[in-house]
């Protein structure tokens, strides 16, 4: 790639991508926001390159930049190069899973590992079955246990993470209301009053007894009965199961693919009613430690949490 026409051009692979970036963009703003740095620091970046290839590159017209000829001419080219480095940067992703003997400790709430270990272990059967999965509970604190290699992944609520933590969001769900179906709330639309009126079970793991659900109530001036507070989902929908009590369990977006975690309540015969309250959406995501980033099998490991939390559930929630 011949990007200047003086003896020694210095391009390395940053001013390359800040290039692409320019020229595919045409604007420094949206530059600096493609590459996540500052417009100052884009504005520095486009004026080492118009030294380099002596020429301004992208010229002010009115409001807009527009790329000159020779900005015209490398566009293709810069894109190209930027996407042969991107191959040539990552190359341990192209690992065989076949050849993967690896186990693979994750770290979920017991919702998610429910969730997750079926989808997870037929991937693992057809694809890496060298592979060995251990699910450990919301014991450890995420940070340093991802630094320290005590776990892989952290997947579920990410909320608090190192600075160098990698995350990825995963999917956006919402909150349904689990009952069995001889519970009286099962029976005729179900209103707020009639929701706050009933006995529920809270899940939480440090033994909170309110929610996001009882704000959204009292902005009705309605206040629920917390029957009993279990520090697992899965427990909480087995007393739902047996009794009259309300669980709350994350599910799809109105127009999306079920989602697996539903899955532990439909298989305990629950129904699930949609909740009349504007509640806040559960973003679930994952989180690991840079290092792991290129590794191989870490990224089958990802791209198999992917497929499994997008893979079709049998549910869906009533009402919607």
């Amino acid at each position: 790639m011949h990007l200047s026409s003086s003896p020694d051009p210095v391009i390395d692979a940053q001013l390359a991508v800040a290039l692409d970036a320019l020229l595919a963009e045409q604007s420094v703003t949206r530059a600096a926001a493609r590459l996540h740095t500052s417009p100052a620091a884009m504005s520095r970046t486009l004026a080492r390159l118009r030294r380099i290839l002596q020429d301004p590159l992208l010229v002010r017209a009115g409001q807009t930049m527009v790329p000159t000829p020779r900005a015209q001419a490398l566009r293709e080219e810069a894109a190209a190069v930027v996407r042969r480095l991107g191959a040539l940067l990552a190359p341990g992703t192209g690992v065989d899973p076949a050849a993967l003997r690896s186990t693979f400790t994750l770290q979920t709430a017991d919702l998610i590992g429910a969730a997750l270990a079926p989808g997870l272990l037929r991937l693992a059967r057809q694809e890496a079955p060298g592979v060995s999965l251990r699910f450990r509970a919301e014991e450890l604190e995420a940070g340093p246990a991802l630094r320290e290699g005590r776990i892989d992944l952290e997947i579920g609520a990410i909320d608090h993470v190192d600075p160098e933590t990698l995350v990825e969001e995963l999917v956006t769900l919402r909150m349904a209301a689990a009952v069995r179906p001889g519970n009286p709330l099962a029976e005729g639309p179900l209103t707020p009053d009639r929701l706050a009126a009933a006995e529920h079970v809270v899940v939480s793991r440090r033994g909170r007894f309110t929610g996001p659900l009882d704000t959204a109530l009292a902005e009705r001036n309605l206040q629920r009965r917390v029957a009993v507070v279990l520090p697992s989902h899965l427990a909480a929908l087995t007393l739902a199961a047996r009794s009259d009590v309300v669980c709350l369990i994350p599910t799809a977006l109105p127009g999306a693919a079920p989602s697996p975690l539903t899955d532990p309540a439909t298989t305990l015969g629950l129904r699930l009613l949609d909740i009349p309250l504007p509640l806040p959406p559960l973003t679930v995501g994952m989180a690991w430690h840079p290092r792991h980033a290129a590794d191989g099998g870490h990224y089958w490991l990802r791209d198999a949490v992917r497929r499994t939390l997008h893979a079709p559930a049998g549910s869906a929630v009533e009402g919607s």
